[in-house]
């Protein structure tokens, strides 16, 4: 297992669930929900800042592939989002791994625990963020390896 704290990534349409893990690899938490730039770059300098704040090693940006594991546009769009965190300056790789159902799983986590869908909104994406991170690294835990593969971004953007 890589030492150092690792970011998770949940992207969507008008958030952003952002999560992060212990140095030692053992457990993801929420940071915060950063909302989604319209024009700009406000939402990728904030997740680099928080980068630079726990000191990461790599972003872990969930791809939301179809259940078949083909492309869908919140594919392109979290592909999209990964580059330009890539370009951020942040120096730090962009990692993308399989989300399929991670949203499903916060909503159905949340729901266990009592909160009613209102009060989900403004803590689900980070709830997804924790889910894809804490995926993340028990397979990196168990396999060896690092999960997904490091987004290139001289080879063009392709889901995983």
């Amino acid at each position: 297992m890589r030492f150092g704290a690792r970011l998770g990534i949940d992207v969507g349409r008008a958030r952003i669930g952002v999560s992060r893990s212990d140095p030692s690899g053992m457990l993801a938490v929420p940071i915060e929900t950063v909302a989604r730039a319209a024009d700009g770059d406000a939402d990728v300098r904030r997740i680099a800042e928080l980068a630079a704040e726990y000191d990461a090693i790599e972003f872990v940006v969930g791809l939301p592939l179809s259940l078949s594991g083909g492309s869908t546009p919140s594919t392109e769009d979290a592909l999209e989002f990964a580059e330009r965190l890539g370009r951020s300056g942040a120096a730090i790789p962009v990692r993308l791994v399989d989300e399929r159902l991670s949203t499903v799983s916060a909503q159905q986590a949340l729901r266990a625990s009592g909160k009613s869908s209102k009060k989900q909104r403004p803590i689900v994406d980070q709830v997804a963020a924790v889910i894809i991170l804490q995926h993340a690294i028990d397979a990196e835990r168990a396999a060896g390896l690092a999960p997904g593969r490091v987004l290139d971004l001289d080879e063009g953007l392709s889901p995983l």
